[in-house]
């Protein structure tokens, strides 16, 4: 007789992970794996359990309660299709299946397509790595409510909390989930490089030891920019290497590795226009890390000024913490209006202030400052941007001159602080009343006749601009 309330494909250490927490909650569950050593793995970790484990798919179906729920986590890519295309003949249609990797969410909207009538389909994006799976995640669900409420019991229990709210919530219809996932870690790029940009001004900038920038980074986990990435950055920072004694940091290789999740939201923005140049610029930063040997070429032909910093060190460290802030909050801002542009161009219907508090706990992006983030879109569901908003704007604003007094001194000194210039180019192009893309719509008119508009008519124009010597062309109007 079938006994499990949810099924696990794929017992890698997510998979085994979220299966041991969901167990731990009192949810009898069955995990499957095509790797037999996987399986016995798990039993002889699982003893006194309600678990199952096996490498017989048909008997993993038969154990599970009818209607069926099964939880995939397995890579993204054709690994899904796979274990898709292996469950479609065993499975019937009021049954769930919900991928938890980090599948992209196109992939994600065509296998809900290429699933029906044969089960159905979901995505939901899972954030905290290997211990939030075992002790608490942030989880973000796509899809109806009706399909949510099937879970949620089982999703709430297993969930991170924070304040006796767990971090796990409908985010919105269909592959909304892996959306919100994409851009979450999208957002986790911009912070890391953020925060790499400002060891860096104190490691090469100011010459401070990694034991003291740990406890530059101990006294910012302590306020409004306290984060889940500032505190792990300062547990690395201790980390002394067991061969030589060094800070183990210093000791390894400065080559970012990437999943791609980055640079899918960077291009998702840029698709949909949506400006977000802290994290394109964060994305970028990785793959010039990855050029090394090109760079440590150049850096034997390529002269500049020296790294050191000569300043008053405690002015320029609390500049520094308020440039970050700033920074910090522009690139969740940035990600915030990527959500509202997605939400209306993919109808996902995207619950803002649900994700904003969902992010609190479990997740690789928790920060405090999620907190006003969340309260902004409760008080307000027509904001387009939350550093626009009073609560974000006033300390922006007026913590603008640390960040321009950063970027100017990190230039000086010849360090690369992308993020920061990028948020620094954002701020004041956000708060513009004029831009110079009037000459560009100019030069595209001429060389493409692209036509454009004008500030004292309606419509728009062309000119036959013909060339240096043609000045004073006459407009001709277009569309009327």
């Amino acid at each position: 007789m079938s006994t499990y309330r949810i099924g696990m494909v794929g017992l890698g250490v997510m998979g085994r992970n979220l299966l041991l927490n969901i167990s731990t909650h009192g949810f009898p569950v069955a995990g499957f794996d095509i790797s037999p050593e996987q399986t016995a793995s798990l039993i002889a970790g699982a003893q006194g359990r309600e678990v199952f484990a096996t490498s017989d798919l048909a008997a993993f179906i038969g154990a599970l309660e009818a209607p069926r729920s099964i939880i995939i986590l397995v890579p993204p890519g054709k690994p899904v299709d796979s274990v898709l295309e292996q469950l479609r003949p065993r499975l019937g249609a009021g049954d769930l299946v919900i991928d938890s990797g980090n599948s992209h969410f196109s992939d994600t909207e065509r296998r809900i397509a290429d699933t029906t009538g044969a089960f159905t389909f979901t995505g939901m994006g899972i954030s905290g790595g290997e211990q939030g799976a075992r002790h608490g995640a942030s989880m973000m669900f796509g899809g109806t409510r009706e399909l949510y409420a099937r879970v949620e019991p089982m999703l709430a229990a297993v969930a991170a909390t924070v304040d006796g709210s767990p971090c796990v919530a409908r985010v919105g219809e269909r592959s909304a989930g892996h959306y919100v996932k994409m851009v979450h870690n999208g957002i986790e790029y911009g912070v890391m490089e953020l925060i790499a940009e400002c060891y860096d001004l104190m490691r090469r900038g100011l010459g401070l030891t990694a034991a003291e920038i740990a406890d530059v980074f101990d006294g910012w986990n302590r306020a409004e920019t306290a984060s889940y990435l500032v505190e792990i950055t300062a547990i690395v920072l201790r980390q002394p290497d067991a061969r030589t004694g060094a800070p183990l940091a210093d000791m390894i290789l400065d080559q970012a590795r990437q999943k791609g999740t980055g640079r899918w939201t960077s291009q998702e923005a840029m698709r949909h226009g949506v400006p977000l140049g802290t994290i394109d610029a964060a994305v970028g930063a990785r793959d010039l890390s990855a050029y090394r040997e090109q760079r440590l070429e150049a850096a034997q032909i390529i002269g500049g000024p020296d790294a050191r910093i000569e300043v008053d060190r405690a002015e320029f460290l609390k500049s520094l913490r308020e440039a970050f802030y700033d920074t910090m909050v522009i690139i969740y801002a940035q990600g915030m209006s990527l959500l509202t542009v997605a939400s209306r161009e993919y109808n996902y219907d995207l619950d803002l202030a649900a994700i904003a508090r969902i992010w609190r706990g479990g997740c690789i992006i928790r920060a405090a400052l999620l907190e006003r983030i969340g309260a902004i879109y409760r008080s307000s569901t027509d904001i387009v941007n939350p550093l626009i908003a009073p609560e974000l704007l006033s300390e922006v604003a007026s913590n603008q001159s640390d960040l321009r007094s950063v970027v100017a001194t990190a230039a000086r000194a010849g360090l690369p602080v992308p993020t920061m210039m990028a948020a620094l180019s954002y701020f004041d192009a956000y708060r513009s009343q004029r831009l110079p893309a009037n000459l560009i719509q100019a030069q595209r008119d001429y060389f493409g006749a692209h036509t454009y508009e004008r500030i004292d008519e309606a419509g728009t124009f062309h000119t036959d601009w013909a060339g240096p010597a043609t000045a004073g062309s006459t407009p001709s109007k277009h569309g009327d």
